[in-house]
């Protein structure tokens, strides 16, 4: 799809956030403990906390981390996280969607509206960007799970409307009521996702030249710092030459 590009420029430019690892698993975990509060604690009759504890495994966090989040959701504690969405502008007129969880909406507002001030951004109202952008299932799968064909034959009959196929990796969209059966049926055919999650499409991306790429991802760094942001979307594309000289 057009834009491929971006989701493999956030996930290597998380490769280097990802070191912050007692960050990224306070996230995971904050994510597996609303799910099974949201529902039952047992993964395979609560697809959101499937979702949530496959992406853990993913980023290689423990079982007993895994465990010790589910188990803070029946434990009677008081934290209390409520699901929150930001949008707003970025520098070149990229639209940006912000996921949080949080159990202090007037704390993360602020620090969200901040990033966005300090790095060429402005956050706008609810719904002012999200119609520019679809509601779906996201699968990725790396590049040798498969060849195009194998992915192709296998999602389809998983029932995914879309697939994309590149060098980066196998990326597989569906409906959202659909994403935990389909993810599942992936899973016998081609093993485990490296992503599997509810994202936000755009319907049209937006090219990035350096200057304004390399302030974007200043504002997507600062926001994935934020302990309560959980997920940043865009409808931004930055090809891999300017990547390149911004990582240069």
């Amino acid at each position: 799809m057009a834009g491929h590009s971006k989701f493999k420029n956030i996930m290597h430019r998380k490769g280097a956030q990802d070191k912050k690892r007692s960050n990224l698993f306070s996230k995971l975990s904050r994510e597996i403990t609303v799910a099974a509060k949201m529902g039952m604690p047992d993964p395979d009759m609560n697809p959101r906390l499937r979702l949530a504890v496959n992406a853990a495994k993913a980023q290689s966090m423990p079982k007993d981390n895994i465990q010790r989040a589910i188990d803070k959701a029946s434990g009677g504690d008081d934290e209390n996280y409520e699901e929150v969405r930001y949008e707003g502008y970025g520098p070149g007129g990229s639209a940006i969607i912000v996921e949080a969880l949080t159990d202090n909406r007037n704390r993360t507002a602020t620090n969200v509206r901040t990033a966005f001030s300090k790095n060429g951004g402005n956050m706008g109202t609810e719904g002012s960007v999200a119609h520019g952008f679809e509601r779906l299932g996201f699968i990725l799968y790396p590049a040798d799970a498969g060849s195009e064909e194998k992915v192709l034959e296998a999602a389809m009959e998983a029932g995914a409307e879309d697939i994309t196929s590149t060098e980066d990796g196998h990326e597989i969209w569906t409906a959202p009521e659909d994403l935990h059966q389909v993810a599942a049926d992936l899973e016998q055919a081609l093993g485990e996702a490296e992503t599997v999650k509810l994202a936000w499409k755009p319907n049209l991306t937006v090219d990035m030249d350096e200057k304004n790429a390399a302030t974007l991802l200043k504002l997507i760094d600062a926001l994935d710092d934020d302990d309560d942001v959980q997920t940043v979307w865009g409808n931004y594309d930055i090809s891999d030459e300017v990547m390149d000289k911004i990582d240069a």
